[in-house]
């Protein structure tokens, strides 16, 4: 088989969720949507269902996956109901959905259900992409209290700048949603996970941790934190051929990398076809048989090249890690000019090894 595989260590997912938990200082519920960030949703809610308080997903059908798995906690929808078909399962399956568009709080209020169903109504607090304006929220909430079909109303709102530590957006938001609700007897959903890391003054009754859970730091862990996130993902392949070349000669398309003295090439088995960025550049850091080195050149479909000059015991079957536990996956996203999120989502084609709680 090809070599090119991910290792999910399904115990530092529940460090991470452990870690998260205590940063929140209230219930989290573990964002396992997409898949789980890449990892396997049904894998990761296993793993975590003797600690999670609950499990966000996208839509319906990611929920219904985890149930079929015999995942029982509670199970959110992020992006609610996309036709009023949906709502005879989600009651059917007990799920919670959030509710942010008028046409959903009507087909609510006109949906003939065999038991009401918990909801979580989400504000646009600021970020401008789905949501309820803060003056029109409290009547809405109003009317879902007023409707039969309607079990328990959580109020959450989504931050748009969390991760910019210098920006006020994420004070303006906080004090907008909590101006919309004063006064509203109801839990509150507010913190993702670079909320939970950097703004401390940032709480509410549900947190929603979801790329920390995997090991992926968004900004720098609060001060005073003696705990570290820990990688979940360690992808990995091996060198499957080499190149002693003189100084001069290029690698890979475009000679976009020319060798600057006689360089040892190992290529190996894993590209852009499998999820490793294709603009990540010469200097990328990679690990090789436990020595960290660098990419080479361009990312192919198939296939990268890395600099083994320096490694005198690197040779074809050599074990090369893209990231994991040696390689930063935020370092390689901040050199490809992405984030870690798409990242880990993009993976394919490997095989998935899970390692045992």
């Amino acid at each position: 088989m090809r070599p090119a595989r991910a290792l999910i260590n399904l115990q530092a997912l529940r460090h991470n969720y452990l870690l998260a938990q205590r940063l929140c200082s209230g219930k989290a519920l573990a964002v396992v949507k997409a898949d789980a960030y890449g990892h396997g949703a049904v894998a990761c809610a296993h793993a975590l269902h003797d600690l999670a308080d609950g499990f966000a997903v996208a839509c319906l059908e990611e929920a219904l996956e985890l149930r079929a798995a015999g995942v029982t906690l509670p199970i959110l929808l992020l992006e609610g109901f996309f036709e009023a078909s949906e709502l005879e399962q989600i009651v059917a399956h007990d799920l919670s959905c959030v509710i942010h568009a008028p046409w959903q709080l009507e087909v609510i209020e006109q949906a003939s259900l065999t038991q009401p169903v918990a909801l979580w109504l989400k504000m646009d607090s600021g970020m401008h992409r789905v949501g309820f304006s803060p003056d029109e929220y409290r009547a809405v909430w109003q009317r879902l209290q007023a409707s039969n079909n309607v079990a328990s109303i959580v109020l959450m709102t989504h931050l748009a700048r969390a991760d910019e530590l210098d920006s006020t957006q994420t004070q303006v938001q906080y004090q907008t949603f909590l101006s919309a609700t004063a006064g509203i007897q109801a839990p509150t959903s507010v913190c993702n996970s670079p909320a939970l890391l950097a703004w401390p003054g940032v709480r509410s009754d549900w947190s929603r941790p979801g790329i920390i859970l995997y090991g992926s730091q968004p900004v720098a862990m609060p001060a005073g934190t003696t705990e570290k996130l820990r990688p979940v993902m360690t992808l990995q392949s091996k060198v499957i051929a080499l190149r002693d070349l003189p100084a001069g000669e290029p690698v890979g398309y475009g000679a976009h990398f020319v060798t600057s003295r006689p360089t040892r090439v190992g290529i190996v088995a894993l590209g852009y076809a499998d999820g490793y960025p294709r603009h990540a550049p010469t200097g990328t850091p990679v690990a090789v048989d436990g020595q960290l080195t660098q990419l080479l050149g361009r990312v192919s479909m198939d296939m990268l090249a890395v600099d083994l000059t320096d490694i005198s015991t690197a040779a074809v079957g050599s074990t090369v890690e893209l990231w994991g536990e040696q390689v930063s996956i935020d370092e390689v996203a901040a050199r490809a000019g992405t984030i870690s999120y798409q990242l880990l989502c993009n993976v394919k084609r490997v095989h998935y090894e899970y390692l045992a709680v």
